[in-house]
């Protein structure tokens, strides 16, 4: 398993993943309406990959969410992870 690329990528994952659970998606049925892969928002989920505005816009588009809101929850979740 590879490491998450920074603090950053890993709450925005952290973010993206509590949204999508909160919408009782699975990560399968999140990607197939974004048009993305599983495994590529897995990658999103753990930090691990650097998604582009492109994917970032049809993520939060599915998730019905601005892309402030999955900011502003990615920055919450910084902070939890300092504490």
């Amino acid at each position: 398993m590879a490491k998450p690329r920074s603090p950053a990528h890993l709450a925005y994952g952290r973010a993206l993943r509590q949204l999508r659970m909160e919408r009782g998606l699975s990560q399968e049925r999140l990607a197939h309406l974004a048009g993305l892969d599983r495994t590529y928002v897995s990658g999103i989920e753990r930090g691990e990959r650097n998604p582009s505005l492109t994917n970032i816009l049809k993520l939060t588009d599915v998730l019905q969410i601005r892309m402030s809101e999955l900011a502003a929850l990615a920055e919450v979740a910084e902070i939890e992870r300092k504490d």
